[in-house]
């Protein structure tokens, strides 16, 4: 069988490798998208004309149009966990095949929401940029973790992950999901609006849907600490950008961390990335030889299963899948 593999040379570079594109290679015939620009609609399927499966970076749409176009396309593989931009309703009417990979940044991401609240708390960014630019830093009062409270938004694998990490540091610990049940005795589930006013350290792990989208706006921001720090290393569409912008302006919050936002693929917007209050980094959390390597490879595995005709762990609409190898 042929497989597309999506990405552009940067993207493959870093964001799936040597060992599983060779792994790829192994089970499939490869086509290899040479070009710097992510694939649109209409070249993706002019490069996918003779190919069986796609496999999908995050900049890779599965736009519902290209499924009727592709009669020969058996399975959408994409190289993340997020399908927001894949129309799997479209791909089923169509037979074909979705899956997503697993999360394999769950350190990752939670190592760099320590990272960011270190940073924070005791103004790395800001004192390196000073000597960066020749300036002399001013020493600032800092602020140790230990005995500090951390809130988290999302219970799921890195929050609990992080939550870990948190009371190993002597944090307090507060959890709010509505769809999670805490048995941590050592951790305290509350309801949003308690766990922004009772935290220094807000960490947003949300699942982006159309119920959190905007989540934190202006209310929410509100009601957090003057001296605490928002942190998203979820997805930009939980925040409401202005409205942070105007409280990091006004001073209501005292910093904010950033690995993500609504600029192309997922970064921190750059208005808001500037502010001398705001750390940020371009969508990197999961940007790690470990984890990229455990999706890249999973998604070998996931061709791997399909070429057999098996819908693979991951598949998201195994039961509509007409263009199975071996079905007519």
């Amino acid at each position: 069988m042929k497989v597309l593999l999506a990405h552009t040379p940067e993207m493959r570079r870093n964001y799936y490798g040597d060992r599983s594109l060779s792994g790829l290679r192994a089970i499939a015939d490869v086509i290899l998208h040479e070009d710097d620009r992510a694939l649109d609609a209409a070249s993706l399927v002019n490069a996918a004309k003779d190919a069986d499966i796609i496999v999908a970076d995050r900049m890779t749409e599965g736009r519902g149009e290209i499924f009727a176009q592709l009669p020969r396309l058996r399975a959408f593989v994409r190289c993340a966990v997020d399908i927001r931009n894949v129309d799997v309703d479209a791909a089923s009417q169509a037979g074909v095949l979705v899956t997503r990979a697993g999360p394999g940044f769950v350190q990752a991401v939670a190592e760099l929401a320590v990272g960011f609240m270190v940073d924070l708390s005791r103004g790395v960014s800001r004192a390196s940029a000073d000597y960066h630019a020749g300036r002399k830093p001013e020493a600032r009062m800092g602020r140790q973790l230990a005995g500090g409270t951390i809130g988290i938004i999302g219970y799921g694998s890195i929050g609990r992950y992080l939550a870990e990490i948190a009371k190993v540091m002597r944090m307090e610990v507060l959890v709010s999901d509505p769809f999670a049940d805490v048995s941590d005795g050592a951790i305290k589930q509350l309801g949003l609006d308690e766990l922004l006013a009772a935290s220094d350290y807000v960490v947003c792990l949300a699942i982006a849907n159309e119920q959190t989208e905007k989540m934190i706006g202006e209310a929410a921001l509100a009601r957090m600490q003057k001296h605490a720090v928002f942190i998203n290393l979820s997805r930009g569409n939980l925040v409401d950008e202005a409205a942070l912008a105007k409280a990091l302006l006004e001073n209501r919050i005292a910093g904010v961390a950033m690995d993500v936002g609504r600029a192309p693929d997922q970064m921190p917007t750059p208005e808001l990335a500037k502010l001398p209050n705001v750390v940020a980094t371009p969508h990197v959390g999961g940007l790690t030889p470990q984890a990229i390597e455990y999706q890249s490879l999973e998604t070998v595995r996931q061709v791997n299963a399909i070429i057999k005709g098996e819908a693979p762990q991951g598949a998201v609409n195994a039961d509509r899948w007409t263009r199975r190898p071996g079905m007519k």
